[in-house]
């Protein structure tokens, strides 16, 4: 069937007239960036007058908060102190590095409170708020549980992960994620970068037969990724038709010069063997995507509240709840490396493949989520 609309910025096929949502996320976004000090101000005082809507996921509090969060990191304490007045606990990131007053209010509020709903979403807001108190009280939440943590599915450490952070029983902290975010943006034919999504490569997929492909190919020996710590490049390997069908992520080992050694894996069906939904002209797309790194690093929510942003660091846009994996060589949570929303580099797609990997193993994970 064809369409008889096109988007008029990128041409894309359309069932009506205007701009596709990639597109209008992106003019969305570029507004976002340009609001003058007079604006971001006006967004602030709205925030602070109608805290209630945020927490009811209306608008345009609700966008207006992402919005400042995540393109702008302008979410101030008078915000966060009227939040924690009007006991506004969600979005937990309200919270993120909030000053001490607003932490301890929050300690005093989840000590007094019997109902487990609001403990949980307490928890998640001393784990965004993530100073060493907050620490100290999902310890003793830990060491010491309260009866509404009966109704919980997890414990106080997985909560903290909410925060890019956890911790073990002695109370020592294992970070994350990182605290420097860099977008992948669109970048000129023929352009160099440290980044790269997508390339194909010369062996198949056992359970499929489509095409491997390094997912993400990063040099961080580059300037912009020495926050990584890494002494050469990494490579995240697995094939995009099967990493949403495994029973857990797809693993691989990289080398610093570039070498790769992919870990077997298990289909959620117990088969052998799947069909491969990937076309020709979908490997076309995806490995010839036109995303480099950006020049400049961006606020650490950048990527977490849009589907048509890839970054590498900060914090994830997580479709069902963050998902720290156990690396399976050292047993120790993975950090969480980027993000890759699938329908930016190929059409049909959907959700996002999340990589983490194990600076000490030098093993990478792959899982996909989506609605």
């Amino acid at each position: 069937m064809s369409l008889k609309y096109t988007c008029p910025i990128c041409g894309t096929p359309l069932g009506y007239e205007g701009l596709c949502w990639k597109c209008k996320s992106e003019q969305e976004r570029k507004a976002v960036l340009s609001w003058a000090s007079e604006q971001i101000k006006e967004k602030q005082d709205g925030l602070i007058r109608n805290i209630q809507r945020l927490a009811d996921m209306e608008d345009p509090e609700f966008t207006d908060f992402w919005h400042l969060l995540g393109y702008r990191d302008a979410i101030t304490p008078e915000i966060q102190r009227e939040a924690l007045a009007e006991k506004v606990f969600y979005p937990c990131e309200l919270y993120y590095h909030a000053p001490g007053d607003v932490r301890d209010g929050l300690i005093a509020t989840i000590r007094e409170t019997k109902d487990p709903g609001e403990a949980g979403n307490l928890m998640m807001c001393l784990a965004i708020q993530g100073d060493d108190r907050a620490l100290e009280t999902l310890l003793e939440l830990e060491q010491n549980p309260r009866p509404w943590q009966r109704k919980l599915y997890v414990g106080p450490s997985v909560y903290a992960q909410c925060g890019g952070w956890t911790f073990d029983k002695e109370g020592r902290r294992t970070q994350l994620n990182f605290d420097t975010c860099y977008p992948m943006v669109k970048g000129t034919p023929g352009e160099e970068s440290p980044v790269r999504i997508g390339r194909l490569r010369e062996d198949t997929c056992p359970h499929c037969g489509g095409w491997m492909v390094d997912m993400l190919v990063l040099d961080g020996q580059d300037e912009r990724l020495k926050f990584l710590g890494l002494d050469g490049i990494m490579t995240a390997t697995c094939c995009p038709n099967c990493v949403g069908f495994l029973k857990g992520p797809a693993f691989n080992r990289f080398t610093p010069d570039g070498g790769v050694e992919v870990f077997p894996s298990e289909l959620f069906d117990g088969g052998d063997k799947m069909k491969c939904y990937i076309q020709p002209e979908d490997y076309q797309k995806l490995t010839g995507n036109p995303f480099v790194l950006g020049k400049t690093d961006v606020p650490l929510f950048y990527g977490a509240a849009c589907e048509d942003v890839n970054t590498v660091g900060g914090f994830a846009n997580w479709v069902q709840d963050w998902e720290y994996v156990t690396c399976p060589r050292c047993r120790k949570p993975m950090k969480y490396l980027a993000q890759i929303q699938w329908d930016t580099v190929f059409d049909g797609a959907e959700g996002t493949l999340y990589i983490e990997f194990c600076p000490d193993c030098h093993i990478v994970s792959m899982q996909h989520q989506q609605t």
